[in-house]
């Protein structure tokens, strides 16, 4: 299985089922990981707003903010906020290519091996650990260009 390449990524989980957000948080930490958890849709906003993570696990179906909704939010909020669906409804091909449409980078039943998570997730943070590392390389030219052109 491959293993994502990050000693310590960060995670939001976020999902209504307490035990559910318990599980995924202590999974993730026991591979070395730092993991959040909100069980409201709604509370989402305010913690982007003041708090950082590599990947987004969301469920589509919780009360008062659907998961689809949630997920163009937080698109909104960051294009390269990788995020990827957890969901018990299981294979509902039209709910997981509005997932896709509105901006999941992945899909992954709750009814599947939790190791099927773990390989999504594999897949997408290298690809956001590579986005952050060229964007750290290329800020101090770009300071130095517009430093240059003043």
């Amino acid at each position: 299985m491959k293993v994502l390449t990050r000693a310590s990524a960060e995670f939001l989980i976020i999902d209504d089922d307490p035990s559910i957000t318990k599980f995924l948080v202590t999974y993730l930490r026991q591979k070395g990981h730092t993991c959040e958890s909100l069980t409201e849709g709604f509370q989402t906003a305010s913690w982007l707003e003041h708090n950082q993570c590599d990947v987004v696990v969301v469920d589509l179906n919780m009360p008062k903010v659907d998961g689809i909704s949630l997920i163009s939010f937080i698109r909104e909020m960051s294009q390269k906020l990788p995020i990827i669906v957890f969901t018990g409804v299981g294979y509902d091909e039209d709910r997981m290519h509005a997932a896709l449409r509105a901006g999941a980078n992945g899909y992954v039943s709750k009814n599947l091996p939790i190791e099927q998570l773990y390989c999504v997730l594999s897949r997408v943070l290298p690809t956001c650990q590579q986005r952050a590392r060229r964007e750290e390389l290329t800020a101090p030219v770009a300071q130095q260009v517009l430093a240059g052109a003043a």
